[in-house]
């Protein structure tokens, strides 16, 4: 006969069972899961962040101030040279432009759209021009010589980015060249670092551009999706092209 101690004994035994709690593995994986999620994404903004602030430190000698009006001075291979603003002609005239592409000098009365757009063919240099007084940087590409992931890289840094504009230049005597409103730089490689350092120094800088705070939309009858087809310049001295600068349109004739 079981005694009532021990029927009490093996009731206590059993209450102890089944008050005991299973351990939550479910819940300690999924907390361990969400720490590791948050130290991953905390450790890629850290990165990103270094990343970002090296990146900065490196283009800040290139970045336009009152001190430093030009920082493209420091950027080895690029041409300055002085171009008067507002020197407008109509769409059937041809500037003798002297640089190739050009970097300046009149242009059509119609600016190009310049915010982050690349153009898949060749584009009326006057319209392109017309952009750079507005403050824009223009890369031009050789079709012949840059295609696959040197155009992609291009494109990449001109896509989405305002008063930037990319297109091809049949005829370019480099694979590359960027233009800013009296300034131009030829270059070889698509991963050149003087890009960059070009884009910072002069894109929207004030201090190099005829008209801070103009438009870089679409106006005066341009069309982004159908712009005005490339024309080879004529060279200057061409009968019915209208000279580059007002100091060339007012020079004597040789011979004269």
């Amino acid at each position: 006969m079981v005694s009532g101690k021990t029927s009490k004994r093996s009731r206590s035994s059993r209450t102890k069972v089944v008050q005991q709690k299973a351990t939550p593995w479910g819940l300690i994986a999924a907390v361990v899961v969400v720490a590791l999620f948050a130290g991953a994404v905390f450790g890629y903004a850290f990165m990103r962040n270094e990343e970002n602030q090296a990146q900065a430190d490196a283009m800040a000698p290139f970045t336009p101030s009152a001190q430093n009006q030009d920082p493209s001075t420091q950027i080895t291979g690029v041409e300055v040279l002085p171009f008067e603003g507002g020197v407008h002609v109509d769409g059937a005239t041809q500037v003798a432009y002297t640089h190739s592409p050009p970097m300046g000098g009149a242009h059509d009365y119609a600016w190009a759209a310049c915010n982050g757009v690349v153009y898949p063919e060749a584009v009326r240099s006057e319209n392109m021009v017309h952009s750079l007084e507005h403050g824009t940087v223009w890369i031009t590409y050789n079709p012949d010589q840059v295609s696959g992931e040197a155009l992609d890289t291009l494109r990449s840094k001109v896509e989405g980015q305002p008063y930037t504009m990319l297109s091809p230049y049949p005829g370019l005597d480099r694979p590359i060249s960027l233009q800013s409103w009296g300034h131009q730089l030829k270059l070889d490689d698509a991963n050149d670092p003087r890009i960059d350092q070009f884009i910072t120094a002069l894109r929207l800088n004030q201090y190099q551009h005829p008209e801070p705070g103009a438009s870089c939309n679409e106006a005066n009858g341009f069309s982004q999706d159908s712009p005005p087809a490339f024309a080879p310049p004529p060279a200057p001295g061409t009968p019915g092209a209208y000279p580059e600068t007002l100091q060339a349109q007012q020079a004597p004739a040789a011979g004269s």
